[in-house]
C-alpha cells in the first residue's frame, strides 16, 4: 500500500477528529478493567467451618464440636473437619462437659459430611459459598480462574485473523457483545461447570475487543496521537476500570448481582457503533475505497481543513507482496534466534505469572480486600506513566532488568517479615506490582524491537502466547499459599529474578535501527549487545550475501 500517513497528513497531528476518537476508542478499555477481574471477590473464600445440623447438644457441645487449631499464633477453627457426631451426640446426652469430662483430641474427627458454614461478614454470596468450592474441591478456584486466561489464549489467537477479515470495527463491537452475554450469562450458572465454560467465552471475547481495538487505535490515529494511544491511553484506561471494579463490589456483595450489573455496563457502548469508523487502511486493503475517502473527508471536515480532490492516487493503492512469508519454522531454524526467543518467551512467562498473580492474590492479603484491590490497581497507573518517560532515554536491557530484580527481590522479602508487620508486607507487595506492571509495559516494546520486520508479528504472537501460559499457571501459583503462605512468593520471586539474568544475553535496542531481514537478526551474537547494520547485495552466484558496514550501530 501507498504511505497512507503521507497520503493524509493534510490532516494534521491533533485535532477535534484525533481527540475524539482518542478518548471514545479508550472508553472501551474501562470494561475490560472491570470485567477482567472480578474473580478476585468472587472466589474468595470467606470464613467457614464445618455446618452442624440441628441436633440435640448442649450450648457446650455446639461450641466444641469443631477443632480449634493454631495458625500464625492465633486459635481459630479448623475448616474441613469436625468431631464425629454421633460421638459427640451420645456424650452430649450422657451430661459430659467438653475438656473437663472428655479430652477432645481423643475423640475421632470426620469430614463436613453436612455442608459448611459460611461468614457473611465481607460476602453475601459467591460461587465459593454456592458450590463448597472449599477443602477438597478448593483446587476448582483456580481452575475456574485458569479458564479466564485459556480464553484469553484462544482469543488472542482468532481475533487477529477475524479483524483482518470482517474489519477491525465490526470484531469490537461483537467482541464487546459477546463479553455481555457471556458475563451475563455466567451470572445464571447453575453449576460450577457452566461457571467455567462461560468464564472461557469472557476472555476469549474480552482478549478479542482488547486486540482489535488496540489495532483499530492505531490505524486511525495520526502518528503522535497514535503514540500516546498504545503507550498510555490504552493502558490507564484499563487502570480506570481496574480501580472502579472493587467499588462496585463493595456496594454489590452477591455475586450472580454483582456480574449482571458489570454485564449491564456495555449497554453504554451501543451509541459508539456511530462514531467510532471503521479503519480506512483496512477498507483500502480490501479495495473499498469510496468508503475510506469518505471517512478520511469526515476527518478532515472535523479537523476544519480541507482535503485534496484525489486522497488515495490509483497507483498508491496496490498492496506490495513480500518475496516471502514467515512463520514460526524460521524462528525455530537459526540457533541465534532460536536461543533470543526462548529467553523472550521465559521473560513474558515470568512477568505474567507475577503480575497476574499479584493481581489475583489482593483477597489474601490482610486487611480490607477491597482496598487491597483498589491500592493494586492505583500502583499501575504511576507505573504505566513513569514507564513511558523511561523508555524514551534509558537502555532497555538495564531498565527491564531493574525492575524485574526490584519485583522479584521485594517478593523473596516478603518472607521475613513478621505477622506483626502486615502493612509493611502490604507495601512490599504493592511496590513489587510496581515493578511487575513496569515490566509488564517495558516488554512489548522491548520485544517488538529485538524482531525483525518480516518476523516482528510471528515473534510476538508466540510471545503473547507463552504469556497467556503464564497467566493460566498464575491462580495455581497463588494455590500454593494455601499449604504456605510463603510459598506462591518464593516462587514468583525466584521466577522473576532468574528471568532477570536471562535478561541480560538479550541485544540492547535503544537508539538503534530496527532489523528489518532476519539476517540482520542473526547477527546478534554473544551477550547480544547489539545489532550489526549490513548492507545486502546480489551477485553472479551469491545471493544476499552481506557486506559489514560498521562494527556497530
Amino acid at each position: 500500500m501507498g504511505d497512507y500517513d503521507e497520503d493524509t497528513a493534510f490532516l494534521g497531528q491533533t485535532g477535534p477528529y484525533f481527540w475524539t476518537t482518542f478518548f471514545l476508542l479508550n472508553t472501551v478499555y474501562l470494561s475490560t478493567g472491570f470485567n477482567g477481574l472480578y474473580m478476585v471477590f468472587i472466589g474468595s473464600a470467606p470464613t467457614h467451618h464445618c455446618l452442624i445440623p440441628d441436633v440435640n447438644l448442649t450450648e457446650e457441645w455446639k461450641n466444641a464440636i469443631i477443632p480449634v487449631t493454631v495458625v500464625d499464633g492465633v486459635e481459630v477453627q479448623t475448616q474441613c473437619s469436625r468431631y464425629k457426631l454421633d460421638v459427640v451426640r451420645n456424650l452430649s446426652a450422657q451430661g459430659f462437659i467438653p475438656g473437663r469430662d472428655v479430652n477432645l483430641t481423643n475423640l475421632e474427627l470426620e469430614k463436613c459430611l453436612d455442608g459448611w458454614s459460611y461468614s457473611k461478614k465481607i460476602y453475601q454470596s459467591n460461587i465459593v459459598t454456592e458450590w463448597d468450592l472449599v477443602c477438597d474441591d478448593q483446587w476448582k478456584v483456580p481452575f475456574a480462574s485458569s479458564t479466564l486466561f485459556v480464553g484469553y489464549l484462544f482469543g488472542s489467537l482468532i481475533s487477529g485473523q477475524l479483524s483482518d477479515r470482517f474489519g477491525r470495527k465490526k470484531v469490537v463491537f461483537i467482541s464487546l457483545a459477546a463479553q455481555c452475554v457471556s458475563v451475563l450469562l455466567q451470572s445464571f450458572s447453575h453449576s460450577w461447570k457452566m461457571f467455567c465454560v462461560m468464564f472461557l467465552f469472557v476472555g476469549a471475547s474480552q482478549i478479542s475487543m482488547y486486540i482489535s481495538a488496540f489495532v483499530l487505535g492505531t490505524e486511525l490515529l495520526s502518528k503522535t496521537m497514535r503514540v500516546l494511544f498504545t503507550t498510555l491511553g490504552a493502558f490507564l484506561f484499563y487502570c480506570i476500570g481496574y480501580m472502579t471494579l472493587p467499588w462496585i463490589a463493595y456496594g454489590i456483595r452477591e455475586w450472580r448481582t454483582l456480574l449482571a450489573v458489570l454485564s449491564s455496563t456495555s449497554v453504554v457502548y451501543i451509541p459508539l457503533w456511530w462514531l467510532i469508523p471503521e479503519s480506512p487502511r483496512w477498507l483500502i486493503t480490501q479495495g473499498r475505497v469510496e468508503e475510506a475517502e469518505a471517512i478520511v473527508r469526515d476527518a478532515a471536515r472535523k479537523n476544519k481543513v480541507e482535503a485534496p480532490p484525489v486522497i488515495f492516487k490509483e497507483s498508491e493503492l496496490h498492496s506490495l507482496t513480500p518475496s516471502r512469508k514467515y512463520s514460526m519454522l524460521d524462528v525455530l531454524k537459526n540457533k541465534n534466534i532460536r536461543c533470543i526467543t526462548l529467553m523472550c518467551l521465559l521473560l513474558w512467562m515470568a512477568i505474567n505469572i507475577g503480575y497476574f498473580g499479584l493481581s489475583l492474590n489482593t483477597s489474601n492479603l490482610s486487611g480490607d480486600p477491597f482496598m487491597n484491590c483498589f491500592l493494586s490497581a492505583t500502583t499501575e497507573v504511576p507505573a504505566y506513566v513513569v514507564s513511558t518517560w523511561l523508555l524514551k532515554k534509558c537502555p532497555r536491557r538495564a531498565l527491564l532488568s531493574t525492575f524485574l530484580s526490584l519485583g522479584g527481590g521485594l517478593l523473596l522479602l516478603i518472607q521475613f517479615i513478621p505477622d506483626t508487620l502486615q502493612y509493611v508486607a502490604l507495601a512490599l507487595e504493592m511496590t513489587g506490582k510496581f515493578g511487575f506492571t513496569m515490566c509488564f509495559s517495558i516488554v512489548y516494546i522491548y520485544t517488538a524491537e529485538i524482531y525483525p520486520t518480516v518476523l516482528r508479528n510471528v515473534g510476538i504472537g508466540m510471545c503473547s502466547s507463552a504469556a497467556r501460559i503464564g497467566s493460566i499457571t498464575a491462580p495455581y501459583v497463588i494455590y500454593l499459599g494455601t499449604y504456605n503462605k510463603v510459598l506462591p512468593y518464593i516462587l514468583m520471586g525466584s521466577l522473576t529474578i532468574a528471568s532477570s539474568v536471562v535478561n541480560f544475553f538479550l541485544p540492547e535496542t535503544l537508539n538503534r535501527d530496527l532489523p528489518e531481514t532476519v539476517e540482520q537478526m542473526q547477527e546478534c551474537q554473544g551477550l547480544c549487545h547489539g545489532f550489526r547494520k549490513t548492507k545486502y547485495v546480489e551477485d553472479e552466484g551469491r545471493r544476499n550475501q552481506p557486506i559489514q558496514r560498521e562494527a556497530k550501530v
